[in-house]
């Protein structure tokens, strides 16, 4: 943020795309950056910027490697806009450190409002490391909220933002079950949009926590319910 605003980078190879949500999100009050391709992304990333919206199929480097590279120095979010629908599509683009993903054609409302509850969350998370200093425990974790970090031993475990506040959130209520609408609701603060994310973001975050799906020790599945931690 500079000057009270949110700098935005957007990267698509289509000017077109990028001319229209340039013009959008000016007209939201955000001040814009642009890249036609992924190396010019890398060239211009900064931590000026307070969120990353990639184009997946992109001249160069495609959005899945630009956001690997983004991952290795920051935590800034990131949303993928791509045509790509499948549920492989979206855990590849999680596993590269997406924090949300939008399948083209898109609605600019929808855009607009997935932007600012990034952008909300990211707010807060700056004020609750001003207030909160306490670690949580799971088993041989330790949640740091003030450092948004996961630790095992002398192991940091890299979770994205939206990845680490979903196990904040439910080692922070132990033993209650929480939907995945349960879930959305809480992270997003908006109903759930109705696809797979928060699913595809458990797979995810257990992987990075080398859990054995059909016999988890930190995230448990609670049958037809959700999940929960003990």
């Amino acid at each position: 943020m500079i000057n009270g605003k949110k700098y935005i980078l957007i990267a698509d190879d289509e000017k077109e795309i990028r001319d229209i949500l340039e013009l959008m999100l000016k007209g939201e009050g955000y001040e814009v950056l642009a890249a036609e391709d992924g190396s010019r992304v890398l060239e211009r990333a900064s931590s000026q910027i307070d969120l990353y919206i990639l184009d997946v199929n992109m001249p160069k480097l495609s959005g899945f490697q630009v956001a690997a590279e983004l991952r290795k120095t920051c935590d800034t979010p990131i949303i993928f806009l791509t045509a790509y629908s499948t549920e492989s599509d979206k855990v590849m683009g999680f596993l590269s450190g997406a924090d949300d993903y939008l399948v083209k054609p898109f609605s600019n409302m929808e855009l607009i409002l997935r932007i600012k509850a990034i952008l909300r969350r990211g707010s807060k998370r700056d004020e609750s490391n001003e207030e909160r200093d306490s670690r949580i425990l799971i088993h041989d974790l330790v949640l740091d909220p003030d450092n948004q970090s996961v630790i095992r031993g002398e192991e940091i475990i890299p979770l994205t933002y939206t990845e680490y506040k979903i196990l904040e959130l439910l080692s922070s209520h132990r033993k209650k079950i929480y939907s995945l609408e349960n879930i959305y609701q809480s992270i997003w603060e908006e109903e759930a949009v109705g696809d797979s994310a928060i699913m595809v973001h458990i797979k995810n975050i257990r992987k990075k926590l080398g859990e054995d799906s059909r016999n988890p020790r930190y995230i448990k599945t609670a049958w037809g319910k959700g999940y929960y931690v003990e």
